[in-house]
């Protein structure tokens, strides 16, 4: 922030996952410390739903003529409809309120989650719990290929990603999976978390030094 008010610069906040923190309170904003330097952004995509297309911005008094010189040439509408309940539902609390419910759920899901991984795979180790719908499955180093994993898990009906898109140099990404837990449908949640813990472990005992070497 000091940085900004010394150059006339300007901060993108992304206040990404901030509403699905579960072991600690959420951290609070830059853009409360300095609103004349910091662009808050936030969307609806994982509280509600990515297809309605809404997200938002707040900004500098100062910037909202330019941004609104952008937008209104911008052919990439939201429906109004979709606004205007997306507002009523804030102003009615009904957002807080589901987004509690989820919140809880989530939790539960990623508890869940971390049970069957310490349960089932003592040798893999999971990060990025804190906060978010996704966690990553660190598996033992070079005791497979990240591509034939994938392959054997969507052999079994099983569809994650592995870690190295996610690196600038995806060749030094370790061995990993990123896991998605906002879905299948609850009834279903905890057959696929034991179907995918099953196909690691019969996948370690196909390739001896998955179960030797340590993450």
């Amino acid at each position: 922030m000091s940085w900004a008010r010394r150059t006339g610069g300007f901060i993108v906040e992304d206040d990404y996952d901030g509403e699905f923190r579960y072991d600690r309170q959420p951290v609070g904003a830059l853009q409360g410390m300095a609103p004349e330097r910091v662009l808050y952004v936030g969307t609806a995509s994982k509280i509600l739903a990515p297809g309605l297309r809404l997200a938002w911005l707040v900004l500098p008094t100062g910037l909202l003529t330019s941004l609104w010189e952008v937008t209104r040439q911008d052919e990439s509408y939201v429906s109004v409809i979709d606004q205007l309940v997306f507002a009523r539902f804030m102003q009615t609390g009904a957002l807080d309120r589901h987004v509690r419910r989820c919140r809880t759920r989530y939790r539960r899901r990623r508890d869940l989650l971390g049970e069957a991984v310490a349960g089932q795979l003592p040798h893999a180790r999971l990060s990025g719990i804190a906060a978010g719908l996704h966690a990553v499955l660190r598996l033992s180093p070079g005791s497979d290929q990240e591509s034939a994993l994938l392959d054997y898990l969507a052999g079994r009906g099983i569809h994650v990603e592995g870690i190295s898109p996610f690196y600038r140099q995806p060749a030094q990404a370790p061995l990993a999976l990123v896991i998605g837990y906002a879905t299948p449908a609850d009834h279903a949640y905890s057959g696929a978390v034991s179907a995918l813990t099953t196909a690691l472990r019969e996948r370690s005992r196909r390739l001896p030094a998955a179960r030797t070497r340590q993450p």
